[in-house]
């Protein structure tokens, strides 16, 4: 049989299945037909290892095939640390079981979560005993030890604490510290989990036997939902010694009536709570008496009070301590002296025996001969009544919220109207403030009239951070101007009238025009302009023009110069718009309850009138004509109204800019200033784009123009970066560079004025108005309430 097995081991797989299946099939034909078809099944079965597919090398499909480290170093001693890790591969050794590390639940009920994120501070708590034996002890045999079983879900950790006991005379709390418990051998190499526990059955923990007696809510909710069936609760027994020292406790007590005096509850409840009254104790009847303010402090803690004098300054008084040490103020003081021990919290009466020591005493439940002394109490003190402090008569006149809350909550005084005591003080002089006297600044003249020591004045530093210049934004409304002159040379010149919103300072520049024989520049230095018609040297402060004193129409004498303000910039314009609030010519709701205020014959002329204008009723008039409408109405709306009204009700139509041209003037610019850092700039824009798609937003690219110093104007820098924008708002910065780079890609030359066109600083030069058609329809609406034809008319 050997001889024959290692030839079947010698051939390949299909022949062994063939011999083993001929070798059957032999015998059965040798043996009993009864046998034979057993005799082919178990060639079948023996066969069907060596199949094709099959095999019995137990290393294919094997990828791990790394030895479990089982000797390691604790505490410097070589010792076996891995008795449950498995053996090559980590499969298990011949007879190992896998232990679960944690509580298995069952599956698809819960979530997914891991136990440490499901069951995180939820514990199980189990009311427990267990007996402990006391071999040396007469009183006692045993102890009954009650303790507290806590089950934490997270980890399978236990931790057994045992309530402290006054006087028990043994270490209690913590008897077993948390951590994951053995089972009992011979199942030590297992833990336990939440199947070990239920209520009225014991549990073993380190050789000392606990029994389960209770639980709370929780914990049994817990158990029933996870389907374990709850026992019937257990009683634990009692222990004697416990019992011994309850009786002996209850004999020591007397059986006499026994009169406590018990102040600790009403410290511990109000301790640091005190009443502040304000008192009044008019003094005037006696020789240099005047009326005393005070304070009076009542401790809820001990019902004692204490008072203080209110010294005010340069009264000639000196500021004593206290006017009344804390303590308990008797009501009908000044009371009679009594000698040491003639008042005690107690009356004691000798029953027997010598006086002193070795005599019988009982307390006198009946206070023979005790003095009654009426105390003031909280409930004495309230707003406009009077008490007796030591024979003085103290006003109460006013208390604090915290006094205000207690008799509200407590005896339910709603009324604490304050009682005036003192007359009103009479009215504080004017200050006299001399006048201006022409020198420095009028601020600067009258800080130093107020005190010894000269300060400089204070600006408006919260309105300098809120309106200073942020970024992109100015903060500077522009005004075109023109002067009010009979001169023919200077009603031609065009001024640019600035003011400053973060300090309300005005600044006026004068643009340079061709072939006027001026020269053009700075006309007024950056300040604060006073208004006209004011007194030089006077004591009060003189007003200045702020920005509500500009607008489109406005008349203004900077410095005895008058000046006709004729147009501003889209800036000044939104920026009063959005600001409606500060600037009423601005509102637009303003300007529409004046439209409204017209009569009903001016609503026919106007109906007329547009009627007139607007003879195929399109809906829209040219602004020239909206503009005489307004100007002829008798409601006296301003230039800058008008205007207003206009750009809500406008079609506004925005010129295209050819890119060429746009190109050429900002290559000429560059050209001008000699700027040729174009292969740096194409650096930085390819280490900002991180993910070389050769696009960056808007605000990334004009900060690194900025950091190179482009000498471009915000308004030519931000329209060029518009239009190398893409759908998603991304420039191509390839595009972008090649366009201004006059080195390698330069544009034709462009003439000056179409230069100037593009400058900087903006000119006020008359340009093409951004407002053309006024949809008066809309209008119509607004004013009238509904829409109106104008045919009916």
């Amino acid at each position: 049989m050997n001889v024959l097995s290692r030839d079947l081991c010698s051939l390949p797989s299909n022949d062994i299945c063939k011999q083993v299946i001929t070798l059957a099939t032999s015998c059965a034909v040798w043996c009993r037909p009864a046998l034979r078809k057993y005799y082919i099944i178990v060639a079948i079965i023996m066969a069907l290892p060596m199949l094709p597919g099959n095999s019995v090398n137990r290393n294919l499909e094997r990828d791990k095939f790394h030895k479990s480290q089982h000797f390691d170093y604790s505490n410097g001693v070589a010792m076996m640390v891995g008795a449950e890790k498995p053996g090559i591969g980590g499969e298990l050794l011949l007879g190992q079981s896998a232990r679960p590390k944690y509580s298995l639940f069952p599956k698809r009920e819960g979530s997914d979560s891991p136990a440490w994120v499901a069951f995180n501070k939820q514990v199980l708590c189990f009311d427990a005993y267990f007996q402990e034996t006391v071999p040396q002890k007469r009183e006692e045999k045993y102890r009954v030890r009650k303790c507290k079983i806590y089950f934490y879900l997270e980890d399978d950790t236990i931790q057994v604490v045992e309530p402290e006991l006054k006087n028990s005379g043994i270490p209690q709390g913590t008897l077993i510290r948390r951590h994951r418990i053995p089972l009992p051998a011979p199942k030590d190499d297992c833990f336990y989990n939440v199947q070990h526990f239920n209520i009225n059955q014991e549990i073993l923990l380190y050789s000392r036997t606990f029994m389960i007696t209770d639980c709370d809510p929780f914990t049994r909710n817990f158990l029933m939902k996870m389907g374990v069936r709850i026992n019937p609760l257990a009683s634990a027994p009692a222990d004697p010694y416990t019992t011994l020292r309850q009786e002996m406790e209850e004999n020591m007590k007397p059986l006499r009536p026994y009169e406590r005096l018990d102040t600790l509850k009403q410290f511990l409840e109000h301790d640091r709570k005190v009443l502040r009254f304000y008192c009044y104790w008019d003094d005037t009847e006696s020789m240099f008496g005047d009326p005393r303010e005070m304070i009076l402090h009542y401790f809820l803690a001990d019902d004692t009070m204490e008072i203080y004098e209110v010294v005010p300054p340069n009264s000639g008084r000196d500021a004593v301590p206290k006017f009344l040490h804390r303590g308990k103020l008797p009501k009908n003081a000044p009371i009679p002296k009594r000698q040491p021990g003639g008042i005690t919290d107690r009356t004691v009466l000798n029953v027997f025996g010598p006086v002193g020591q070795g005599g019988r005493y009982i307390l006198d439940s009946l206070k023979t001969g005790a003095v009654d002394e009426e105390l003031y109490k909280d409930c004495d003190l309230i707003i406009g009544g009077v008490i007796n402090v030591w024979g003085r008569r103290v006003l109460l006149c006013d208390c604090d919220n915290f006094t205000k809350e207690y008799y509200r909550s407590k005896y339910g005084v709603e009324d604490f109207t304050p009682v005036s005591f003192k007359a009103p003080p009479p009215p504080k002089p004017a200050k006299q403030v001399p006048p201006y006297t022409g020198f420095g600044s009028e601020e600067d003249s009258l800080c130093s009239c107020q005190g010894l020591l000269s300060k400089p004045p204070q600006k408006d530093f919260r309105k300098l951070m809120e309106k200073d210049r942020q970024g992109l934004v100015s903060n500077v409304l522009r005004f075109v101007g023109k002067m009010l002159t009979d001169s023919p040379i200077d009603k031609e010149r065009v001024f640019i009238i600035c003011i400053y919103l973060s300090d309300d300072t005005i600044a006026v520049f004068e643009p340079p025009q061709r072939n006027s024989g001026v020269i053009g520049g700075k006309f007024l230095e950056r300040g604060r302009v006073k208004k006209p018609g004011q007194e030089l040297f006077k004591s009060e402060k003189s007003e200045y023009f702020t920005a509500q004193d500009l607008y489109v129409g406005a008349r203004v004498d900077l410095n005895n110069q008058p000046f006709q303000l004729l147009d501003a910039d889209e800036f000044t314009f939104n920026y009063m718009e959005q600001h409606a609030d500060e600037f009423p010519k601005a509102n637009i709701g303003t300007i529409i309850s004046k439209v409204k205020s017209i009569s009903e014959e001016q609503q026919k002329k106007v109906k007329q009138f547009l009627m007139m204008s607007d003879p195929s009723s399109t809906g829209f008039i040219p602004y020239e004509s909206f503009r005489t409408l307004l100007a002829d109405m008798d409601i006296q709306l301003s230039e800058h109204e008008i205007m207003t009204l206009g750009r809500n009700y406008s079609v506004q139509e925005q010129p295209e800019v050819y890119v060429g041209l746009m190109l050429a003037v900002a290559q000429d610019q560059l050209k001008k200033k000699n700027f040729e850092s174009f292969s740096d700039m194409i650096r930085a824009f390819t280490h900002e784009d991180r993910g070389r798609s050769g696009h960056l937003s808007s605000k990334e690219a004009r900060l690194i123009c900025k950091a190179f110093r482009l000498p471009l104007s915000d308004d030519l820098l931000r329209a060029l970066l518009e239009k190398f924008q893409d759908e998603s708002e991304k420039i191509d910065y390839h595009a972008f560079l090649s366009g201004i780079n006059w080195r390698e890609n330069p544009a034709p030359a462009v003439l000056p004025d179409v230069t100037v066109k593009f400058d900087a600083d903006w000119r006020g030069e008359a340009a093409d108005p951004a407002v053309k058609a006024i949809n008066y329809s809309l209008l119509l609406e607004d004013v009238f309430g509904s829409a109106t034809n104008i045919n009916d008319s």
